[in-house]
């Protein structure tokens, strides 16, 4: 029988350490070790294995091809072993939670439902991050992701939490300059402001004389989040499509003004909670998911359906 390597898990938490710190020195201060012993632990760990994880200059360290391999199967690993840790805890909330939201909903909905989620969960810290593109959870060490409308096949696993309306609008300074469109064929003559992002479509969706049409735009101007855009359409630069909880509070103090509504074609953004499948869901990815649906329950999106 092999002999069982005992340093191992130790030997991947400082690797996995450097490597988020970006240094020998930064990960020892964080470890509380000399950064002489993270350099004898990491070559160590080099030579165990036979190769090269880390290409380090006087400006930069770097990971090799074998050393962005393993330090995707050690994040992995390590979190395997949290979560084993966790069910043989009795199942408590601890540890760091790493969510990535949308900017609009994670500045609407999630910061906000912060500070009452750790007091209920007072031994977990909360890693967030705001991005509208698309995100890598196991490269970017995200454990759930929150994203708006139609997901793409993936191996992620979802869970919805709600829905909102899309609705298409613009500033009324833009309306007086540029006209009000009547129809979604008169789209064709104004600015639309569109994303910048792969999954973003080049078209919005209407029903015209009882066909459900798929109407192309265009514009001058593409941004790469909703925040912007929302910011891009109250200064007058064109004409957005945007989900109604995004809007709402500008639609009523009319500083912006819903159009062509009678040509949507109950157009809905899906809300989703989305993670790594492959094993029993950890103990606070569970606790934040159910929380964000009992948060959304009493707002002004639909919940989650049961």
């Amino acid at each position: 029988m092999p002999r069982i390597l005992m340093e191992r898990s130790g030997e991947m938490e400082v690797f996995a350490r450097v490597v988020q710190e970006g240094g020998f020195s930064a990960a020892a201060r964080s470890l509380d070790l000399t950064p002489s012993a993270v350099s004898k632990l990491i070559a160590r760990l080099e030579a165990r294995l036979g190769t090269r994880l880390l290409v380090r200059t006087t400006r930069a360290l770097t990971l090799t091809e074998e050393g962005e391999a393993y330090h995707h199967a050690t994040l992995k690993i390590l979190q395997d072993l949290n979560d084993a840790d966790q069910e043989a805890a009795g199942g408590a909330v601890r540890g760091r939670l790493r969510v990535n939201t949308t900017i609009p909903f994670g500045t609407m909905f999630v910061a906000p439902a912060m500070p009452a989620f750790l007091a209920r969960n007072p031994d977990l810290i909360v890693d967030l991050s705001f991005t509208d593109g698309i995100v890598d959870l196991v490269a970017d060490k995200a454990d759930v992701a929150i994203r708006m409308g139609n997901l793409p096949d993936s191996s992620l696993i979802a869970k919805k939490l709600g829905q909102s309306r899309r609705v298409v609008c613009a500033a009324p300074s833009y309306l007086q300059r540029k006209g009000r469109p009547e129809t979604p064929a008169d789209l064709e003559r104004h600015d639309c402001l569109t994303f910048n992002f792969r999954r973003a479509r080049p078209s919005w969706p209407f029903r015209w004389q009882g066909q459900d049409i798929s109407q192309a735009v265009t514009g001058s101007l593409v941004v790469n989040n909703g925040e912007t855009m929302k910011q891009m359409v109250l200064a007058g630069a064109g004409i957005a499509r945007l989900g109604s909880f995004h809007v709402a509070t500008d639609i009523q103090a009319g500083k912006l003004v819903p159009l062509l509504e009678e040509y949507n074609p109950g157009d809905l953004e899906l809300i989703h909670a989305v993670y790594v499948g492959g094993g029993p869901l950890p103990h606070r990815v569970r606790a934040f998911i159910e929380y964000m649906i009992e948060t959304l329950a009493g707002s002004s999106l639909r919940g989650a359906e049961t």
